[in-house]
């Protein structure tokens, strides 16, 4: 007997918060359709991002944030699958021609925690103390506070990166809530940033769904998900970094807050080395509209070298 044809094909990158991220997406389709799970399929798939670990190399030696997205993005564009589930945060602000991110599930806590086997805070840290992570946003955040930090690569799954900490490798380092949330690994956070001193990247927190352009069946099943202030939120805090031409090269922290149906967006943007940065701010009802004006102003007081001065 014939399989039944699928109901939808989710493609992901096989770590176990991308794995935990599309069986999400796989429950929360099936309830909305009432549809059996077993007729939503999920395609692992092995990106560039994932294959490429060497310790001393930044997301921006290996190709940006499209080494994350590029397979499941040409299996959409083949017809392999029919929508890709993505962290918001390593998909790249210019999407390839034919792809759009159609919905975004409810944001998680956007918040970065601090983790350490041996501290409280980032305060405690001994002087000259080795600070793990390969996010150069991270590193800029830490080193503002703590210059005397050294900055160690951290690369790897939220789980590799927990046992480097056991292992010694660092003293510490800053992980996203939402992924330790989805993870059920919470309670390893050792003090919860403050997200108005640690900005997070723009996006953290938030599940994306992508799918091809035109598809109105898979943009009709992923609708009843998309989840309207979350979508609004991260339209202004991605426009603010296409305007930017933020990426993994530089440092781009961002935050949005909306109150009695109003965005308000924080941007900013910080040297390598933390000792200089610039924020802006504004309020409105048109995240688009919200997202180029922060980025314009964030541009005008940093002058338009910035770029090439802080960029890696």
């Amino acid at each position: 007997m014939q399989s039944p044809t699928p109901f939808a094909r989710i493609g992901t990158r096989g770590s176990p918060l991308a794995l935990a991220q599309a069986n999400l997406v796989r429950d929360l389709l099936s309830k909305a359709h009432g549809v059996a799970k077993d007729r939503i399929e999920i395609e692992v798939f092995s990106t560039g991002g994932d294959r490429s670990q060497k310790e001393n190399t930044t997301l921006a030696d290996i190709g940006g944030k499209g080494v994350f997205t590029k397979e499941i993005d040409e299996a959409l564009l083949s017809g392999r699958i029919d929508i890709g589930v993505h962290s918001s945060k390593d998909v790249a602000t210019g999407l390839p021609d034919g792809i759009v991110l159609a919905a975004f599930l409810e944001r998680e806590d956007v918040r970065d925690a601090f983790i350490s086997v041996s501290v409280k805070g980032i305060d405690n840290l001994p002087q000259g103390a080795r600070f793990g992570t390969s996010s150069i946003r991270r590193a800029a955040q830490a080193l503002r506070l703590r210059p005397d930090l050294r900055i160690v690569p951290f690369r790897g799954n939220v789980h590799t990166r927990l046992q480097k900490l056991l292992d010694g490798v660092a003293d510490a380092t800053l992980l996203a809530m939402a992924g330790l949330n989805r993870l059920g690994e919470g309670h390893r956070a050792t003090t919860i940033l403050d997200p108005q001193d640690f900005m997070p990247a723009p996006a953290q927190g938030a599940i994306g769904l992508a799918i091809r352009q035109g598809d109105t069946h898979s943009a009709e099943i992923i609708a009843p998900l998309d989840h309207a202030a979350t979508h609004m939120a991260i339209a202004a805090e991605r426009t603010m970094l296409s305007v930017l031409d933020g990426s993994c090269r530089t440092p781009v922290g961002a935050l949005t807050t909306r109150e009695n149906g109003v965005l308000t967006l924080k941007g900013e943007i910080l040297s390598l080395d933390g000792q200089t940065s610039f924020r802006a701010a504004a309020s409105g009802d048109d995240p688009v509209a919200l997202g180029a004006a922060v980025g314009r102003d964030l541009l005008d007081q940093a002058g338009p070298d910035w770029l090439g001065q802080w960029a890696k």
